[in-house]
């Protein structure tokens, strides 16, 4: 039975969309296919781990009845990655197998019953609705995913803190060696609202995303976030926990301050990186009147060493980092100047961008 003729982007488009989140290896089989669905003039494409669901839809570009099916997101979208541009794809169901045609070629794939797809149940306790555009909360998320912790047995530090509190959108990332804190201003205000989102909602809603002026909707609600933009609907559990308090980690009384260029310190704390040790990353800072120097050595004897001229004021200091988490905010900070404000050896550096209280990086010092 023909169920469906499209054009190849108008199929691969919703499909693409969610098959990030889609395990290739599960237990479970069905959650490595994905549920393709036509209802009248819409076509929807959702996958899920059981924690994060993705459905993305699409209205145009095809032809045929209404259905349900699972198949494979891998090979489905494999198979019209390969298949060539502007190319018609027919779509036919016989006895729990997809066959996929275009021009000459032919696949047949196995499918599993619609019916047992697990979609997440939607929680409906809704707590607050923020709006914002697109791009201002891709921007917002930039400035501090980086720093979120990956696989930490700190469970609740595996993914990034949202709060709502009066007319204020907070994020906070951290893995225990440095935080992330960035805030926007809303047009409405809110009770104080907290969740925790995993890591792998952060990293696909960021890759989602466009820098463009169009609404993003943000649902939150007792143990779920819903994102809605475009065509896309993220549906994200959240993580059960207790996010430390982040504002006894940011440093008060640091006195000595760096201004320096941006793309100037990245350039060169990336030409240094090139001889740090590559298990440990350290970098070490010389910082004197009006210049930084920047050394990095390995277990091979060596060295690389940088001078650049800064507008640097305070007492000589002399202090170690890890290089990437140094690296992280440079490359990730869309600005041209940005603040570091030091204290002393053992205490953390507190990263700003000039005359802009709704961003702050702190990155503790190591021993080198």
């Amino acid at each position: 039975m023909q169920l469906l003729q499209a054009e190849r982007d108008a199929l691969l488009k919703p499909l693409a969309t969610v098959t990030g989140i889609v395990e290739r290896r599960h237990t479970l089989p069905i959650l490595s296919n994905v549920l393709i669905q036509k209802s009248g003039d819409t076509l929807t494409c959702t996958g899920t781990d059981l924690e994060i669901q993705i459905a993305a839809t699409q209205s145009e570009g095809f032809s045929g009845n209404d259905f349900a099916i699972t198949v494979s997101a891998k090979k489905f979208s494999d198979i019209l990655r390969a298949i060539p541009d502007k190319s018609v794809v027919t779509l036919e169901e016989n006895e729990s197998r997809l066959t996929v045609k275009a021009g000459k070629s032919r696949f047949a794939l196995q499918t599993l019953p619609a019916g047992d797809f697990p979609t997440l149940s939607v929680d409906t306790s809704l707590k607050a609705t923020v709006r914002m555009p697109q791009g201002q909360l891709k921007a917002l998320l930039g400035r501090v995913q980086y720093a979120m912790a990956h696989q930490d047995i700190r469970y609740y530090l595996n993914g990034l803190f949202l709060v709502t509190e009066g007319n204020l959108l907070k994020l906070v990332a951290t893995d225990g060696h440095r935080l992330g804190f960035a805030s926007t201003e809303l047009p409405t205000s809110f009770d104080k609202n907290e969740v925790i989102l995993p890591r792998k909602t952060i990293l696909e809603l960021y890759k989602l995303l466009q820098d463009v002026d169009d609404e993003v909707t943000v649902d939150i609600a007792g143990n779920q976030v819903k994102f809605s933009f475009g065509n896309v609907v993220i549906h994200s559990k959240v993580v059960d926990g207790k996010f430390p308090d982040y504002n006894r980690v940011i440093p008060q009384n640091n006195d000595k301050l760096l201004n320096i260029e941006r793309q100037l310190l990245l350039a060169s704390l990336q030409r240094a990186a090139i001889l740090s040790n590559e298990k440990f990353r350290g970098v070490r800072l010389v910082l004197t009147d009006g210049l930084i120097k920047i050394l990095c050595n390995n277990n091979e004897q060596e060295e690389a060493q940088e001078e650049v001229e800064v507008a640097y004021t305070g007492a000589p200091l002399d202090i170690g980092f890890n290089i990437q988490y140094l690296l992280d905010v440079l490359t990730n900070s869309q600005v041209e100047n940005l603040n570091f404000t030091f204290g002393d050896v053992n205490s953390s550096v507190l990263v700003t961008i000039p005359d802009n209280e709704h961003f702050k990086y702190i990155v503790m010092p190591m021993r080198i």
